[in-house]
């Protein structure tokens, strides 16, 4: 059993930031993420950098050029992860782009996951038909797969994604780029309980989340929450990176 397995059979709220590797600085990884676990993060979220983000509202593609810009690359990446596994057994994720992987080699790049402590792999652009042989190569490695769903995805889809992701699906909860608006919440509770529903896994929540209130609710319906563009929102023009991102983790978890 994994670090994300097992988070997921323990109850409670589960919180879990997303925060842009090198970003505001090429070092500022391991200390933001070290400080979030320290402010109360379930699992982390880390993004990796990529020229074209399709699924990223401004505030995070804005971060990942950034990062690009300061020279983060996969390779420091994995180092940072190992890094911060040498220090927390906190479930660590990674969310990229297919492209870099095929580059990288598929089971190379799985291989890496592993040495470095890295437990889930959250690739929005995955394409279905390619999924299967993919998350059966990651789960072999202890690797948890976690594949996306949309409010527009059919009941028999969800149920297909997340017998392939096996552990753990993300469901979106906007159609279109993060740190969009949420709908009502009426259209996201028959959302979520069609999600619920249909899914044979546990699945959290990402999209839109920015307050205490969004993530009280979305573990009411669901099996977690995930905060990133609210997060580097907050980073933006900030003197200490740790106490700003520490605060607001703490805001999100009720615990100030």
């Amino acid at each position: 059993m994994n670090r994300i397995q097992s988070l997921f059979q323990k109850p409670g709220e589960k919180l879990i930031p997303f925060l842009t590797a090198g970003y505001p600085e090429l070092d500022s990884t391991v200390e933001l993420v070290l400080g979030a676990v320290s402010a109360g993060a379930d699992m982390i979220e880390i993004g990796i950098p990529f020229s074209d983000p399709q699924a990223d509202g401004p505030v995070i593609q804005a971060s990942s050029q950034q990062a690009l810009n300061n020279g983060i690359t996969l390779k420091t990446i994995f180092q940072q992860v190992e890094q911060i596994r040498n220090q927390t057994k906190i479930p660590i994720a990674l969310m990229g782009y297919y492209n870099p992987i095929l580059k990288w080699g598929q089971e190379a790049f799985l291989d890496r996951c592993v040495s470095a402590g890295v437990d889930g792999l959250i690739l929005p652009d995955l394409p279905l038909d390619e999924a299967k042989p993919f998350c059966k190569m990651a789960q072999s490695k202890g690797v948890s797969p976690i594949l996306l769903v949309a409010p527009n995805t059919p009941n028999e889809r969800i149920k297909h994604i997340s017998e392939i992701a096996g552990d753990l699906i993300y469901a979106v909860s906007i159609l279109g780029i993060t740190g969009n608006n949420l709908a009502s919440k009426d259209t996201l509770s028959d959302y979520l309980s069609r999600v619920r529903e249909h899914s044979v896994t546990q699945f959290v929540v990402g999209f839109g989340i920015s307050t205490r209130d969004d993530v009280k609710w979305f573990n009411e319906h669901a099996d977690g929450a995930v905060v990133g563009s609210a997060i580097i929102k907050n980073l933006i023009g900030s003197e200490n990176p740790v106490e700003t991102t520490n605060n607001f983790i703490q805001s999100l978890k009720g615990t100030v």
